[in-house]
């Protein structure tokens, strides 16, 4: 509707009214007046323009004597324009010069400024004035309570008027306030002295997985549960005693971790709570520590590697031809004591290598189980005597997609340092189980235990606690292979002694019919080889039209689309299903960054296209 015709119709809605209307926003200008207004106090049209300053209309109002006579005119008009500006709610009457009675009814806007109705009252006066000239009957003090009652009714219509346009701002209000809380990626609430959330935003289970989504009455422990509760109840309590906290905690159930405030509600008793997960940020951090410490260990032995590997080239070479003769017994055990020492130096080299070079995913599809019983098989006959390893599985049916070979890596290097931690009999168990959309793979050992400066230091490069045996790099190596498969790494003691915990995604293996959407022949055929290799059967289409027609075919899975095609950009396809996508555009670009799933950066490797199908989303 056009504005013009939008202020015609409310204009002669106004004019309706059987009273006289003014509305003056937040500078005292007239926004709108209905045409009982000018009537009422006939006005000239120049003061019922929008845009009048309400100083000019009461001007002309004393100047015409509408408030009596007036010693100083200029000070009876700004001691009227201040109580304006005060924009508060009033009520009352009075007689103007004509002779006749108004009501004035005024009450402030949300928005700034105010609005007032004016009431032609004068029939009602000549009322009560005949009532107290023709009754004389009644009572004085009769009339006297008829008319304050009469009074008291209209200014108590007023104050309602006001109320209900107060209630009008304080409900849009709230309103607002809980649409920003709800916008904002973190949960923030109020608590009272009882662990009962007076308030509580949507964004609970968003932070805590599992906790109720509608908090508001709970408790805390009935939101979070009995082990959650116990873990933020000291805190709480000392914020309840007003000291504000600041604090870090890991979500037992998703491994999450989580930041939380906690403010003392200084008005009544109560904290605000505001919680937000910073696992990312947290995963981060340690990830640029360890990379600033590989990258010092990277600096310190680059420049000796060379020069000691020709060295043990060296060596070899020369206690090979030694032990080709014939040697007196001694000095032939001699012999092969230096080709173990420095097949073993060649073997830390190796790792140094390991540490500062780069490092690539290669995800498989697994049978879990059978990798850790082989796994076991192979680990046992290098154990200490009296030490038995044990297994306890409890994972679902099908393949999962890993790294086989640098799990195999990291279980047999944990598996070997739980075994020289035990002195004497012990034992070692080798668990894995599923837990929410992690695998949890824990290697526990009755020996001593963590220190704490283990606890604290254990994955750093070259940090060992084997005196005169051991490179400090065999738990770094674990960490950085858990990392790089999108994994954390946990060490903790237990009861009978220490435990490390792996926690990789749980990616499980569905093969399924691929939609491979690509207008260049050569990348197409590579990409259908990967995923023919992955167990996925695949269709092909090479622009986007021909791809349309193929997006309600039966049994269709998911689609893989490059985004920049002949005939159009792949993140247009209208689908259902689950979508991927590929480009060669860097991170920044803006066709990129208009996708709203998974992105494939070009050329595409079988493990990140693995991953990226085992974590496919519809398009939102």
């Amino acid at each position: 509707m056009p504005d013009r015709l939008r202020a015609d119709l409310i204009r002669s809605g106004l004019n309706l009214i059987g009273q006289a209307l003014s509305i003056f926003d937040a500078d005292l200008r007239l926004a709108v007046a209905n045409d009982q207004y000018q009537a009422m106090f006939d006005l000239p049209h120049r003061l019922t323009r929008p845009g009048t300053s309400f100083e000019d209309t009461i001007r002309f109002l004393v100047a015409r004597g509408e408030y009596g006579p007036q010693d100083d005119p200029d000070a009876a008009v700004a001691f009227r324009v201040e109580q304006a500006r005060t924009f508060q709610p009033h009520y009352f009457e009075r007689m103007r010069v004509n002779g006749r009675w108004i009501a004035v009814e005024g009450a402030p806007l949300s928005q700034g400024g105010w609005i007032t109705v004016y009431t032609d009252i004068t029939d009602i006066k000549r009322q009560e004035s005949l009532l107290r000239a023709r009754s004389a009957e009644l009572s004085e003090q009769v009339l006297d309570h008829a008319e304050r009652l009469s009074a008291a009714n209209r200014e108590l219509a007023a104050t309602n008027a006001a109320l209900q346009e107060a209630q009008r701002v304080l409900t849009r209000t709230e309103a607002r306030t809980r649409q920003v809380t709800e916008m904002v990626p973190a949960h923030i609430a109020h608590v009272d002295a009882e662990y009962r959330y007076t308030f509580s935003n949507r964004r609970l289970p968003a932070v805590f997985p599992g906790a109720r989504a509608e908090a508001v009455g709970l408790t805390v422990e009935q939101a979070l549960g009995p082990t959650m509760f116990l873990a933020l109840k000291p805190w709480l309590d000392r914020a309840l005693a007003d000291e504000p906290q600041v604090f870090e905690i890991t979500h037992p159930a998703s491994g999450r971790r989580i930041r939380i405030a906690l403010t003392p509600d200084r008005a009544g008793h109560g904290v605000y709570v505001l919680s937000t997960d910073v696992s990312a940020e947290v995963q981060a951090r340690e990830a640029l520590t360890h990379a600033s410490k590989r990258s010092l260990a990277a600096q310190l032995t680059s420049g000796m590697a060379h020069d000691f590997g020709n060295l043990l080239t060296i060596i070899l070479g020369l206690q090979g031809r030694l032990a080709a003769m014939e040697l007196p017994a001694g000095a032939a055990q001699d012999v092969q004591a230096t080709l173990a020492a420095a097949r073993r130096g060649a073997t830390l080299l190796d790792r140094l290598a390991r540490i500062s070079g780069k490092r690539d995913l290669s995800l498989h599809p697994v049978d879990l189980p059978a990798l850790l019983r082989d796994l076991a098989a192979l680990a046992r006959p290098s154990l200490a005597e009296g030490v038995d390893l044990s297994l306890q599985i409890d994972l679902p049916d099908g393949q999962l997609l890993l790294d086989p070979g640098a799990l195999q890596d990291s279980l047999l290097n944990l598996i070997l340092n739980a075994n020289a931690a035990i002195a004497g009999p012990g034992r070692i168990a080798l668990s894995a189980r599923t837990s929410g959309e992690w695998v949890r793979i824990s290697v526990s050992d009755t020996g001593p235990g963590f220190s704490d400066e283990a606890l604290t230091r254990a994955t750093e490069p070259f940090f060992t606690t084997k005196t005169g045996q051991g490179s400090g790099l065999g738990l770094s190596m674990v960490y950085d292979q858990t990392k790089l498969a999108g994994g954390t790494m946990r060490l903790d003691n237990t009861a009978p002694g220490a435990r490390v915990t792996l926690r990789l995604p749980l990616r499980p293996v569905a093969r399924q019919m691929v939609l491979l959407v690509e207008d260049d022949d050569s990348i197409r055929a590579d990409i259908r080889d990967m995923l023919t290799g992955l167990g996925h059967a695949v269709l092909e289409a090479a622009s986007l039209t021909e791809a349309r027609g193929m997006t309600d075919l039966p049994g269709l899975g998911v689609i893989l689309s490059d985004i920049q095609l002949g005939d159009g950009l792949g993140l247009d396809l209208a689908t259902s299903l689950p979508l991927v996508l590929m480009t060669s555009l860097p991170p920044g670009d803006p066709v990129r960054a208009r996708a709203t799933v998974p992105v494939l950066t070009k050329p595409v490797t079988p493990a990140r296209l693995a991953a990226a199908l085992a974590d496919a989303k519809v398009p939102t």
